[in-house]
Formats: structure tokens, C-alpha cells, sequence
């Protein structure tokens, strides 16, 4: 039982038992009150697919090693161009490309530093950077989209409103966790010690690492099983200080990334409101096709060297793990070698009676094994053949050739597929429907009215922080922070039709400060209590497991908790602050 499966099994037992039906599963995939599933899912994975080829380019790798070059070994000067470098990258590229390749980079940067004794700071000061900048566009995260739906946001009016407490959240945060929170020499020192590449190395032309065995490993369970720290060590440098960048791709992803938002951007601007825009992934897909294309076209091009490139690191590969296994082989003949001398010295100081016994014993012991071993006659002149394990083409084997053939003549393209988030599809779908079911039973229009009252009794200020701690605390126990807002959003259009009905209008100031207050909370939830509360902190552990950086649950806790107070206190200040300058005590208007 997973994150995509539990939604998925609660689903169908819901259908099962008629708990719900047609209606559910329709308005939680078509859609229902400007919440539209499908579009969104399909601008988010369109968007992804470009982001992702991107980083695939090595462009995210290059400029932070380009930041590490400007950086230099001054400590505190490093940690905030990084800082500042994953924030803003974060802003237009969203979170997960920063967590696949910035978590990765900062692992090698870590390992390959004298004085860095843990690299906490570097990691969690990343991971949660990347989940504050990613508030600001509405493309950066499928929790905006699926915000920004519901309310019938504009994607430009949603970031003017919440680019200034992000920005100052961003401001302040940086101090605190410098001064306070990781203010220790063996986490972020004031002169970091790196160790350099050998001159060959630094001349020696980078290898793409999209191709598989280009590295000479054969498969991530022998590199585990290495023990090589200087060979480890002597990868981790030439990744960050030697990386590669197919300049072509890079260009043209940065280009066609550009270019759709700016029109996404654009268009939905210049949308009249009135409820029948074009779907957003009309933009996006189609830029994501030309992407994909451009991909295996280059990928075509250049198959010959691919595919020579994998086929030499697998010949490496194999002969490394042969030398492994002669080596083990050896380790354990040697053993048994030591073992067999020590019961020859023990027996030599046995006396008579018991050496002869023992003796007769292992004697008799020979005989019965070598009566037992059943002979076997060759004919003259026929030497012998070695049996030869014939093996059987299936429909596994034939799937696992062509998979692995694609991996080495379109290996941008299949890692591109590798990393994209398909497993968010059946999650958000269930979700959705699993939130829409609440609505139709009435659990939803419960939760407003109890929101209603609480509104009523604290006021603008009340609502404004009152969401943000729930958002932020749903995010752990309701699915995520999608499944969080999935179900905040539907909990705000009751909160509406509930002052409706009563001819009640909502202060502009209080609905408005209540969703983006929402809007700041699914951001930074992602950094609070648990890696579930985010699919990207779950891929974040994840990619730190396979660098062999182990993080607890209690200790992403224990880390997260100063941080996610801060920056909720700090962002929904200034929010409110906001809100006060800019809005006013009058009714609402869905437009804005």
C-alpha cells in the first residue's frame, strides 16, 4: 500500500459497496466549478516533460557548478549563491527538476568536502527553497493550478499577489538558517576544503550520464556494494567539476520553456473570465510534443556513439564485477585455507589415540564421498564440451532488449520518461473523486460551516492564519499537499455558497487573504512533518537514499519544524499586511 494505491483501493471499495457512483467519478475527472482534472494533469505532465528534458540537458548541473566556481571555497559566500540560485531557478522551472538534480549535486558536493562533516544544511536548506519559490508561478506546482481552477485566478493576478510575502519569506528565511538553525562549522564552514580533479580529468570530454553504464557501473546495487571511497570520491568530483551539457538541448528546452509560458501566460491574461477559456494544455502539449520530438531526432543522430558508449561501459561493468567475484572467491578460499591449517595444528597436538581416530574418521568420511561421487567414462579421443544454458526468448526478455535498445539510441527521451511523475495520474485523479464524494455526501458544506464560525469569531487576521496552519497540517495526513488542496478548495466554493444563500457577501479582504494564505500553507507544507507530504519529498528521500545519505522521519521532522514556523510566520504577516493595503471590507468579486 502506497501513496497511489491507497486512494485507488479507497476508490473501488467506495464503488463497491454504492457508497458513490456515475457522479463522483465524473465531476473528479472532467471536472465541476472550475476545478477541471484532466487539464490540469495534462498542463502539469506537459510542463514536466519540458522542465525535466532541460535538466536531462545537464544545463541545472552546469550552472551550479558554474555557481560553485563563482562561490569558491568561502563557505557562507557558497551557501548563499546556491541559496539564491535554487530560488530562482525554482521560480520559472518548478520544484521537481531542482530536486532531481540539485539534491544529487549537493550529495556530491557534500562527499567530496573535508570539513563538511554532514550535509544537512545543504539538503534541507534546498529542499525547502525549492518548495517556498515554487508558490510564485502558477505553473511551478500542480497544487497553484489546481488553486488558481477553482477560484478562477488569473495566472499573472495569482503571482502578484503572492510574489512579495514569497519573496520577503525568502529574505528573511536565509539568515535564520545561516545564523541559527545550521549556525555549526562542520555543517556550513566559514572555508569549505575541496579536493580538486586530477588535470587528465579535467581535460578528459564528460560522458552523458542519461546513458546507461556510461559511468562503467553495472547497476546501482554493485556500486552500493563497492567499498572504493577514493573511487567513489573521484566520481563525486568529476560530476560536479567535469559535467556534461549537450549545449543543443539545453538551448532549445530553455527556449521552448520561454516561449510557453510566456503564451500560457498570455493567453490566460487575455481571457475574458467568462468561463469558456481555451484549456491551458492546448499551449503546453503541443510544446511538449516538439520537445519530444527534438529529443529523438537528436537521439537518432547520434545512436552510433550512444550506443558504442554503452555497450564499452557495459564490457567495463562486467569485468568489474568479475574482478569483484574473484576477489570474494578468493577472500573465502583464503579462509577456509586459515580454517583448514588451524584444525591440522590442533590435531597435531592431540594425542595418539584421539589423532588416530580422528584420522580414521575423516578417512572413512573421504571414502564414502568419493563411493558416493558416480564415475563417468569419456571416450577416447572426445573431448569433453561445457554444458551451454541455452536461453529462452519470452515476452520479458524481448520487452527488457527493446527497453534497454531505446535506452541507448534515445537515452534524453527515456530518461526524461524515467523521471516524470506518472504515479501523480491515479493519485489525483482518486483524489479528486474521493474529495468530490465528500461534496456530494455533505461532509464538505460541514467543514464550512465550521470554517464560518471560526471566520466569524477571529475575523480577517483569524482566517488568514487559520488557513495557513491548517493547509499546512493537512498536508501531512490528507494526501499530500494536492490532496490538501483539493479539499480546502472545495471547502472555500461551500464557504461561498453558503453566504450566498444567506445573502452574506464575504469581505474582498478576508476571501481573498484565506486563499492565498492557502496558496503560501500547500507550498510550504511540502517542508513540514513528513515526507509524504509532498510527492517531492518523497522523491527528495529517495534520491539521497541512492546516494547513500540516510534521513529519518524524525529527523526531517526535528529540521523542518523551525523552518516551516518561520516561514509561515513571515509569509502570512506580510500577507496580511498585503491584504490590508490593497483590499477593502467590500464584497468579493470571483474575478479577481
Amino acid at each position: 500500500m502506497n501513496f497511489v494505491t491507497a486512494p485507488l483501493v479507497a476508490d473501488l471499495f467506495l464503488l463497491a459497496i454504492l457508497a458513490i457512483g456515475r457522479e463522483e467519478v465524473h465531476d473528479g475527472t472532467i471536472g465541476t466549478d472550475g476545478i477541471v482534472p484532466y487539464d490540469i494533469m495534462l498542463f502539469f505532465l506537459s510542463l514536466a516533460y519540458i522542465a525535466i528534458s532541460v535538466d536531462a540537458s545537464g544545463l541545472i548541473r552546469w550552472l551550479a557548478f558554474k555557481v560553485l566556481q563563482k562561490g569558491g571555497k568561502v563557505g557562507h559566500r557558497l551557501y548563499f549563491y546556491l541559496y539564491a540560485f535554487f530560488f530562482t531557478l525554482t521560480t520559472f522551472i518548478g520544484n521537481d527538476p531542482i530536486i532531481l538534480s540539485g539534491t544529487a549535486f549537493l550529495s556530491y558536493m557534500t562527499r567530496v568536502s573535508a570539513n563538511i562533516k554532514h550535509p544537512r544544511a545543504w539538503i534541507y536548506t534546498q529542499f525547502s527553497v525549492a518548495n517556498i519559490a515554487s508558490a510564485i508561478l502558477v505553473s511551478s506546482n500542480p497544487t497553484n493550478l489546481v488553486l488558481a481552477g477553482a477560484f478562477n485566478i488569473k495566472f499573472l493576478k495569482y503571482t502578484a499577489n503572492v510574489i512579495v510575502p514569497v519573496v520577503v519569506t525568502g529574505i528573511v528565511l536565509f539568515p535564520f538558517l545561516l545564523y541559527i538553525i545550521f549556525h555549526d562549522e562542520s555543517l556550513i564552514p566559514s572555508s569549505i576544503k575541496m579536493e580538486d580533479l586530477p588535470e587528465e580529468l579535467k581535460n578528459k570530454k564528460p560522458v552523458n550520464p542519461n546513458i546507461p553504464y556510461a559511468k562503467g557501473e553495472l547497476d546501482e546495487r554493485d556500486s552500493e556494494l563497492s567499498s572504493d571511497d577514493e573511487q567513489e570520491k573521484q566520481l563525486s568530483l568529476e560530476e560536479i567539476l567535469n559535467p556534461f551539457l549537450d549545449k543543443k538541448g539545453a538551448i532549445v528546452g530553455a527556449i521552448i520553456m520561454a516561449v510557453t509560458l510566456v503564451t500560457v501566460l498570455a493567453l490566460n491574461a487575455s481571457s475574458s473570465g467568462s468561463g469558456h477559456e481555451r484549456p491551458v494544455f492546448w499551449v503546453t502539449l503541443p510544446a511538449a510534443f516538439v520537445m519530444f520530438c527534438f529529443d529523438l531526432a537528436m537521439g537518432w543522430l547520434s545512436r552510433e556513439e550512444t550506443r558504442k558508449i554503452a555497450h564499452e561501459g557495459r564490457q567495463r561493468a562486467k569485468l568489474a564485477q568479475a574482478e569483484r567475484a574473484e576477489v570474494r572467491r578468493k577472500s573465502i578460499a583464503q579462509i577456509e585455507g586459515d580454517a583448514i591449517e588451524l584444525s591440522e595444528s590442533y590435531n597435531t597436538d592431540m594425542p595418539n589415540e584421539k589423532q588416530g581416530e580422528a584420522t580414521s574418521s575423516r578417512t572413512a568420511n573421504s571414502d564414502s564421498k568419493t563411493s558416493e561421487t558416480p564415475t563417468t567414462s569419456l571416450e577416447e579421443g572426445k573431448p569433453t564440451k561445457p554444458s551451454q544454458t541455452i536461453k529462452r526468448t519470452t515476452l520479458a526478455s524481448l520487452l527488457s532488449e527493446t527497453y534497454q535498445r531505446a535506452q541507448e539510441t534515445f537515452p534524453t527521451t527515456m530518461t526524461v520518461f524515467h523521471h516524470l511523475p506518472f504515479a501523480l495520474i491515479p493519485f489525483a485523479f482518486c483524489m479528486f473523486v474521493l474529495v468530490q464524494a465528500l461534496v456530494t455526501k455533505g461532509w464538505v458544506p460541514v467543514f464550512a460551516y465550521g470554517w464560518d464560525h471560526w471566520v466569524e469569531k477571529t475575523g480577517t487576521v483569524g482566517a488568514v492564519g487559520g488557513m495557513g496552519f491548517v493547509s499546512v497540517i493537512l498536508c501531512n495526513f490528507a494526501g499530500t499537499n494536492i490532496g490538501t488542496t483539493i479539499l480546502l478548495s472545495r471547502i472555500i466554493q461551500a464557504w461561498q455558497t453558503i453566504h450566498l444563500r444567506n445573502n452574506t457577501p464575504i469581505s474582498d479582504r478576508t476571501f481573498w487573504g484565506t486563499v492565498y494564505s492557502m496558496a503560501l500553507g500547500v507550498n510550504y507544507g511540502a517542508f513540514s512533518l513528513a515526507f509524504s507530504a509532498s510527492l517531492a519529498g518523497m522523491l527528495w528521500r529517495d534520491i539521497l537514499g541512492r546516494k547513500h545519505i540516510r534521513v529519518g522521519g524524525l529527523e526531517f521532522a526535528r529540521v523542518n519544524l523551525p523552518i516551516i514556523a518561520i516561514c509561515m510566520v513571515v509569509g502570512l504577516t506580510v500577507l496580511i499586511g498585503q491584504i490590508y493595503v490593497v483590499r477593502g471590507e467590500g464584497p468579493y468579486y470571483v474575478a479577481k
